[in-house]
């Protein structure tokens, strides 16, 4: 048996699962951080933010966005990745403790049933209330409703998946 793989997928877990899980080790006084994303396909932006983000607490939680909720953020050609390759991918990184995939259009319903102790996203999202732009991260009500936290992470300029398709992209135009 594989046991890298066995380790991987032992991270990717179900809503209640994680819900559980989150609960017991922030009632054991650790700080889960919350963070949640397409990452349809990974580059160095997003290994870095993820790093960031994990250095906020205890154990870090990736939302992942399903393909259906992909579509409907990012258009008819998204995802490149289908949602259990990304949840494979990412579960291999260790800066990531777990990985749930979630339908909705947003995480506040995630972050509504786990209550992590930090909700983190890109700098993109900043605005003027608290810093953050509500019309753009609606879960940050939620996690203030609880007394959670909201962190910003400043964005890497230059690495992003649009880009990264967009470089992809000219090389048809391009000769090599």
């Amino acid at each position: 048996m594989n046991t890298h793989l066995s380790t991987t997928s032992t991270k990717i877990l179900s809503r209640a699962e994680l819900a559980a899980e989150v609960a017991r080790r922030q009632q054991a006084g650790e700080r889960g951080v919350f963070t949640n994303g397409c990452f349809d396909l990974l580059h160095l932006g997003h290994v870095r933010y993820l790093q960031e983000a994990r250095a906020l607490g205890d154990f870090l939680v990736l939302g992942l966005n399903s393909d259906e909720s992909v579509r409907a953020l990012k258009g008819p050609t998204r995802p490149l990745v289908p949602e259990n390759e990304r949840a494979e991918l990412l579960s291999a990184l260790a800066c990531i403790d777990y990985v749930t995939i979630f339908e909705e259009p947003t995480a506040s319903n995630l972050i509504e049933s786990l209550h992590p102790s930090i909700y983190v996203k890109g700098g993109d999202y900043a605005g003027t209330v608290r810093g953050i732009d509500p019309e753009r991260l609606p879960e940050a009500k939620v996690v203030f409703a609880y007394g959670g936290e909201v962190r910003l992470i400043s964005y890497l300029p230059g690495y992003s998946t649009t880009e990264l398709i967009q470089k992809i992209q000219s090389l048809n135009t391009t000769k090599l």
